[in-house]
């Protein structure tokens, strides 16, 4: 035995720890792996965290743009407005009614068009496709589709098709709905599920493609029944999908203003918290209470951002194990 050998053996005895220049050459080489991002992270520190920085001072401030000499620290004062005003409230009321309702109708549908999808049929290609196309459409232009060629109630598509199957029974006063001032909060809904409906339907149709399908044959060939199948294997599997879907677009729906300012202006109860914001930003120029605001969103946002990227850690996870 060697003495470098028998002094590894020996025990207690620690390997000889890196030398100092070679710890400098290690940070030397990770700071030179690191450089090159080094302008994309300044770019994205100036772009989204300094205005951000901004906003959150503004919120502790009682600064209206009309009487700017009398700009003063507010401390938590708007932050407590922001939680009692009833108009504030009911904003927040109607984001988290707006939100959940999409995002439950978006996963109803688009879990039925993913399991229709997941069978080989003649032409699924394109209706995969077409499928996709309202998530691709710009939101302000698909509010804009609804309002004006859906949900007119004088020349829009859904009471032309009424008067025309009422016609063929001979019947010349069809019902004209009229749901952007009769049931405003449903317009905007039926709009942001046409939009977000393809988002999920795309997500846990890469969860169904995932399977592992010689379980789903063996439980064919033991007899089982396609409800008992999708009760017991596919339900279970597309957990983790489901949850994605529904944080993912839960982030985005929360901060959605295209739909309530194209659609109703925010009237008659549709107003959410980002319309509220700009409501209060424009029209009452309340600075200090709007950046209030936008950050009791920013910070909902990060919440649910929170949730949505442990289900995504977790999905890799699963992936990798396999």
């Amino acid at each position: 035995m060697t003495t470098a050998t028998a002094r590894i053996s020996r025990p207690g005895h620690t390997a000889a720890k890196p030398s100092r220049n070679a710890r400098s050459r290690e940070r030397a080489l990770a700071w030179a792996r690191r450089a090159p991002l080094l302008p994309a992270l300044l770019f994205l520190i100036i772009v989204t965290q300094l205005p951000f920085v901004v906003t959150l001072i503004i919120s502790f401030l009682n600064w209206n743009s009309l009487s700017p000499d009398k700009t003063a620290f507010a401390g938590l004062e708007n932050y407590a407005t922001v939680l009692t005003d009833p108009d504030l409230r009911q904003a927040i009321f109607t984001t988290i009614l707006l939100t959940v309702s999409v995002v439950l109708i978006s996963l109803l549908i688009g879990l039925g068009l993913a399991l229709l999808l997941d069978k080989k049929f003649m032409g699924r290609g394109l209706a995969r496709t077409l499928l996709i196309a309202p998530f691709l459409v710009v939101p302000v232009a698909a509010a804009l589709i609804w309002k004006h060629a859906l949900l007119n109630p004088t020349y829009g598509l859904i009471n032309g098709i009424l008067t025309w199957v009422w016609s063929l029974f001979g019947i010349t006063a069809a019902p004209q709905l009229d749901l952007l001032s009769q049931a405003p909060m449903m317009a905007v809904i039926l709009s942001l599920v046409w939009q977000w409906t393809p988002f999920m339907m795309l997500i846990l149709l890469a969860g169904l493609q995932s399977r592992p399908m010689d379980t789903v044959e063996a439980a064919q060939m033991d007899g089982a029944t396609p409800w008992a199948i999708f009760r017991h294997l596919t339900l279970p599997h597309l957990r983790q999908y489901l949850e994605l879907g529904g944080l993912l677009g839960a982030i985005y729906i929360v901060q959605n203003f295209d739909a309530v300012f194209t659609l109703t202006a925010g009237g008659l109860g549709t107003a959410n918290l980002p319309y509220a914001i700009y409501q209060t930003f424009y029209f009452a120029n309340e600075y200090g209470l709007a950046s209030a605001a936008g950050v009791v969103v920013v910070i909902g946002t990060i919440i649910v951002a929170t949730f949505a990227l442990r289900t995504v850690f977790s999905l890799f996870k699963k992936e990798a194990a396999r």
